[in-house]
């Protein structure tokens, strides 16, 4: 539940409403396709019906790609052969895709093309199986999820005007450092699936009240989450060499505020040409290494790869953009 305290304390005669607040970012300027547009037409006509979806989260308001349905497919079989006490833990780690009817029809597909026996009977014993480890799942992540409450809520708080408590849209910069500040200082092993879920909750619970300068701080707190546990990943990785321009330039990015990322951009671009390692291309090449080792690293499905990965595709996107621009 979203805390009351968002409801009572949210000045509205200072909110800039977004047009749509279904991703990461107020304004998504990614994919133009005809299946995206199909279901940008979808999410209004379910807007104007006030039919809310089930999350905020870009990958989960849309039916899967081929791509995505491909990693599905991977993670049903390897659920399959998977040994009962392994179970638990894989549903915890992508419980969104895990839990929802399209999963389970894929099973069902899946059980009908089968060729023989044995793999219709693993696949519908999956099926079976995971109905009673999400059950499970859910009871004993009760008290876990009443504790990510409290951490975002945290987070949240600190958005709040000190003197009043309340949230002036569009935050100011030292409201936005205080939330930065909040967030990096939580035990890292906080920011986990539970926390993210806590996040969507909010987030679809706001739109659905009308809240939509609550939605844009909680779309605050993702980036910053994401910001985060990019920058965190690249250093255990090593991927982050100081003194190295472009990992120097991206770490900015991640850190910084996302409405800062076109004038960071500019900055730090500005008087590179193609040879240097400041360089649009130099920095895309770096962002791109950072994709393969850290998101595509993550539990396939899980809603930290979504984030994260939505994250950098904004920021590969702001580059390209910035490269058009100087063309």
């Amino acid at each position: 539940k979203t805390p009351s305290f968002v409801a009572h304390t949210l000045h509205k005669e200072n909110m800039v409403v977004p047009s749509t607040t279904t991703t990461l970012f107020l304004s998504s300027s990614s994919s133009s396709s005809d299946e995206d547009n199909n279901n940008n037409n979808n999410n209004k006509k379910n807007q104007e019906k006030n039919i809310p979806s089930q999350s905020r989260f870009e990958g989960n308001i849309r039916n899967p790609t081929t791509e995505e349905q491909k990693v599905m497919d991977e993670m049903i079989l390897k659920m399959a052969n998977a040994k009962p006490y392994e179970l638990p833990n894989a549903v915890r780690r992508a419980f969104r895709v895990v839990s929802s009817p399209p999963f389970f029809l894929r099973i069902v597909e899946l059980m009908d093309a089968a060729q023989d026996d044995v793999e219709q009977e693993k696949l519908s014993a999956l099926a079976t199986n995971l109905v009673s480890t999400i059950e499970a799942v859910v009871s004993t992540t009760e008290d876990q999820l009443d504790e990510r409450a409290q951490t975002v809520e945290q987070i949240v708080k600190a958005a709040s005007e000190p003197d009043s408590g309340e949230f002036l849209v569009p935050l100011s910069p030292e409201r936005i450092v205080a939330m930065r500040n909040t967030l990096t200082t939580l035990d890292p092993s906080t920011l986990d699936e539970s926390f993210l879920s806590t996040v969507d909750a909010w987030m679809n619970k706001s739109h659905q009240d009308g809240m939509d300068g609550m939605v844009g701080i909680l779309q605050k707190v993702l980036q910053m989450y994401a910001g985060t546990a990019v920058s965190r990943a690249r250093t255990a990785q090593k991927l982050s060499q100081p003194g190295n321009a472009k990992s120097e330039l991206l770490e900015t990015l991640l850190l910084a505020d996302t409405d800062t990322w076109d004038r960071e951009l500019q900055q730090g671009l500005s008087n590179a040409d193609d040879d240097d390692l400041t360089s649009a291309a130099a920095l895309m090449s770096e962002i791109q290494r950072t994709i393969e080792s850290v998101v595509l690293g993550l539990e396939n499905g899980s809603m930290a790869q979504r984030v994260q990965a939505e994250f950098l595709r904004e920021l590969v996107t702001r580059v390209e953009a910035y490269q058009q621009q100087e063309k």
